[in-house]
C-alpha cells in the first residue's frame, strides 16, 4: 500500500471475550504488518462480562457501552474500512445501524454464532416482528461477510449478502504445546474450557452421566472457566480462566470434550474449544452438532458421541488406551495446522480486507 489504510475494528467484547479475541483481535498484528492503522472499539468491557457470567444485569455498564459506541461512530473520521463483529448495537433495528455507520466506507461483518436466532426465535412476537430480520439486513448491507461455518454462511447467502467467505475460528499453533505428557499421568484428566454460561447450557446437562463414567474409571474433570456456581464433586476440579494460562492449563488435560445440545443456536457454534484441544495434542469427544462433525474425524482425532452410551464408550476407550490418545492427539494437531491455524487462514483474511480497503 502506498499509505496506511485506516481500519476501524468494532468488536463485541474486549480481549476477555473469546469470540472477539479470536475472530478479530488476534489478526491485528497481521493487519499492521499489511499496512493497516487499526483503531479498536469494544462495545462491552470486563465489567459487563463479569456481570454476564454471574447472571446479573448491570444496566449502568450497558448504558455506558452504548454511549461509547455511539460516540465512536460519531467521531469516526478518515476511515477506509470497518470490520464489525456481529452488529454495531444489539437490540437496535437494522435501519438505525445503517444510519449510524459512516457512509461510503466498506463494511466487513464477522459472525461466529447464529446471533440471528436471538431475534428470529425470540419468544416475544414484538421482538420477532421488529428485529427478526435485523441480522439478515446487516449481512445484506455488508461488502463482505466472514462466516465461521457453513450454517452461518448459508444464512448470509439467503439474506442476499454479496460476498460470503467461510473462515473458521483459528488458533496460533505456536502458542500451544502439543507434546504428550511423558510418562502418561496415572489419573486421566478430562478437560473442558469455556465460559460459565456455556458450562451451564452445554455441559451441566451431560455432567451426571460423565461423572458416573469417570467415577468407575478413576478419572477426573478439569473445567477451566466454568465459574463458581458449579456442582461440588471430588472428581470435578474448577479453575478460573486466564488468557495467560489457558494453553498452560491444557497441559494438565488428557482428553478434551465438547458436549452440545442439538439446537439451532448450537448449530451456529464454531468449535473453538475443539480446535484448542487439538492444537494441544489432545484427542477429543464431541457431540455431532454443527461444525463439530467437520472438525472431528470420528476414530481418527477423536470420537463423536450423541447418546449417553456413546459418550461412555468413547471416554472408556480413551481413558484405557494411552497410545490411542497419543495417536489421535497427533492427528488432531496435524489437522489444526492444515486447516484451523492462524498461519493458514490469516493471509486469507488479510487478503480480503486489503482488497476492500483498496477499493
Amino acid at each position: 500500500m502506498r499509505h496506511p489504510s485506516n481500519l476501524l475494528l468494532l468488536s463485541r467484547y474486549d480481549r476477555r471475550g473469546p469470540s472477539s479475541r479470536m475472530r478479530l483481535m488476534q489478526f491485528i498484528p497481521l493487519l499492521e504488518e499489511a499496512g493497516f492503522s487499526v483503531v479498536t472499539d469494544s462495545l462491552f468491557d470486563a465489567e459487563y462480562l463479569d456481570a454476564l457470567y454471574a447472571r446479573k444485569r448491570n444496566p449502568g455498564a450497558i448504558l455506558r457501552a452504548y454511549w461509547r459506541r455511539l460516540a465512536c461512530l460519531r467521531e469516526a473520521r478518515n476511515i477506509d474500512l470497518i470490520w464489525l463483529q456481529k452488529e454495531a448495537l444489539p437490540w437496535f433495528p437494522a435501519t438505525a445501524e445503517r444510519l449510524l455507520l459512516p457512509k461510503g466506507v466498506p463494511l466487513v461483518v464477522d459472525f461466529d454464532d447464529a446471533v440471528f436466532h436471538r431475534y428470529d426465535q425470540h419468544p416475544s412476537p414484538v421482538v420477532r416482528g421488529l428485529l427478526g430480520q435485523k441480522i439478515a439486513r446487516v449481512m445484506e448491507r455488508a461488502d463482505l461477510v466472514l462466516a465461521g461455518n457453513d450454517y452461518i454462511g448459508a444464512y448470509a447467502t439467503n439474506a442476499g449478502a454479496r460476498n460470503v467467505q467461510i473462515v473458521p475460528t483459528v488458533v496460533d499453533t505456536e502458542a500451544y504445546d502439543a507434546r504428550p505428557r511423558t510418562p502418561p499421568s496415572e489419573t486421566v484428566t478430562i478437560g473442558w474450557v469455556g465460559t460459565p454460561g456455556t458450562w451451564r447450557g452445554c455441559v451441566a446437562p451431560f455432567l451426571p452421566d460423565i461423572l458416573e463414567t469417570l467415577r468407575v474409571l478413576s478419572a477426573r474433570i478439569l473445567a477451566v472457566g466454568a465459574g463458581e456456581d458449579v456442582s461440588e464433586d471430588l472428581l470435578l476440579n474448577v479453575k478460573p480462566w486466564s488468557e495467560d494460562r489457558e494453553a498452560i492449563d491444557m497441559r494438565d488435560m488428557d482428553v478434551g470434550i465438547m458436549p452440545l445440545p442439538d439446537t439451532p443456536w448450537m448449530r451456529g457454534k464454531c468449535g473453538y474449544k475443539l480446535i484448542q484441544y487439538m492444537a494441544s495434542g489432545l484427542p477429543v469427544v464431541a457431540s455431532p452438532v454443527g461444525v463439530n462433525t467437520e472438525i472431528v474425524d470420528h476414530g481418527v482425532n477423536g470420537f463423536l458421541a450423541n447418546t449417553a452410551d456413546e459418550w461412555r464408550s468413547a471416554l472408556e476407550t480413551l481413558i484405557g488406551d494411552p497410545e490411542l490418545r497419543r495417536r489421535m492427539g497427533r492427528a488432531g494437531r496435524e489437522k489444526v495446522e492444515r486447516k484451523f491455524s492462524l498461519e493458514v487462514q490469516g493471509p486469507r483474511v488479510i487478503g480480503h480486507l486489503t482488497g476492500l480497503a483498496r477499493q
